[in-house]
């Protein structure tokens, strides 16, 4: 009997048609009719977007997203394509690879349809989001268990974990990082993160006592905030930090993209960029850690509107490290991720795990 055939789906979060108010009103109002990214009533989440959102942002929206624009299209999904027909290559004969994206195109129904056509019947999910999060990772878990769900014969699937930590990660980073930074000349790299309300990090604790509960309860990783948003950025970065040589004064850690009056995790990107201009702060460099491709928030959100601010305020150059995007090293690690995942052999060749910090366990992948 012919051994079932495998499928890997590389999943993002999404990215409009077009630059323009249709095709962005269609992707917001999908984005954020999410329950578990607008966690409100659904009726004040139906007033916020249909009375408040929809009928300004979409304009807003757009003309950001013309200035990233490319002639291939939206900068996330074609970093993305790039990133997903490097590894049908080099996973060419184990699995068929599809890229899908959690709202928008290419739908996950389309990308599982495709590989179902293609005679597979076991599934591989990888979320390309480094850090896990209800508003990213369970969306797109909850989503494609309900598409995988659809068919008659409900096909296995196996997950690759939340990679906030996986060397593979951190060491295309660190590689991709370390010439932008001394080309720069940078005298301090910032850590900016996407943000996300601090009700989202209290409802991922377990105890209901240790999340946001002090100034550094992020400091580690523990049993209780092992799934923590905010905790998984601060691990993260003190990884890359440590690759990149940079002293705790040398760096720091912020969250960009709030939205609406509640609180959101702080330190806030541009509430940082002013302070880091007057401790005199001058060739700064920003990583985005939370993204895997280039987008509409490091393109435009720091590489133009944070530029722009930075120098405002007295700063002399702000640098934007590019995205993993499809850099070989990247590939390398999204292969070894999979075949970690499915619990394939690794080349022995493979970086090892960082030893843990003190008392920071880590978990078994």
């Amino acid at each position: 009997m012919p051994t079932p055939k495998k499928g890997l789906l590389l999943v993002n979060l999404g990215t409009p048609d077009a630059p323009e108010s249709g095709p962005v009103r269609r992707y917001l109002r999908e984005f954020l009719n999410d329950p578990r990214v607008v966690d409100i009533h659904p009726v004040g989440r139906w007033m916020l977007l249909n009375l408040i959102i929809l009928p300004v942002r979409p304009a807003r929206s757009a003309e950001a997203y013309r200035k990233v624009w490319t002639e291939q299209g939206s900068p996330l999904l074609v970093h993305s394509k790039a990133l997903a027909a490097a590894v049908t290559e080099r996973l060419q004969g184990e699995y068929e690879v599809e890229l899908a994206m959690r709202y928008g195109n290419p739908s996950l129904p389309s990308a599982v349809q495709a590989l179902r056509s293609r005679g597979v019947r076991e599934f591989i999910l990888l979320p390309l989001y480094p850090q896990e999060a209800t508003s990213s990772t369970s969306s797109t878990l909850a989503r494609a268990y309900e598409v995988l769900a659809d068919a008659w014969d409900v096909a296995g699937v196996r997950v690759v974990p939340a990679f906030h930590d996986h060397p593979g990660f951190l060491d295309a980073f660190a590689e991709v990082a370390r010439p932008v930074i001394a080309e720069a000349r940078a005298d301090h790299v910032l850590f900016s993160y996407h943000g996300l309300p601090e009700r989202h990090m209290r409802k991922s604790d377990p105890s209901g006592r240790h999340c946001l509960a002090s100034a550094g309860c992020c400091d580690v990783l523990t049993d209780v905030n092992r799934h923590c948003y905010r905790a998984q950025c601060f691990a993260t970065t003190r990884a890359l930090a440590q690759r990149l040589g940079l002293s705790p004064e040398a760096h720091t850690v912020s969250f960009q993209s709030r939205l609406g009056r509640t609180p959101w995790i702080q330190p806030y990107t541009d509430l940082v960029l002013p302070e880091l201009a007057k401790r005199g702060v001058k060739r700064l460099a920003v990583m985005c850690p939370a993204f895997v491709a280039d987008c509409l928030e490091t393109l435009e959100e720091v590489g133009m509107r944070a530029r722009e601010q930075f120098l405002a305020c007295g700063g002399e150059s702000l640098t934007l490290v590019p995205s993993l995007n499809a850099h070989p090293t990247w590939v390398d690690a999204v292969v070894r991720l999979v075949r970690e995942a499915d619990g394939a052999a690794v080349p022995a060749t493979s970086s090892p795990r960082l030893p843990a910090a003190p008392g920071e366990p880590r978990p078994a992948r």
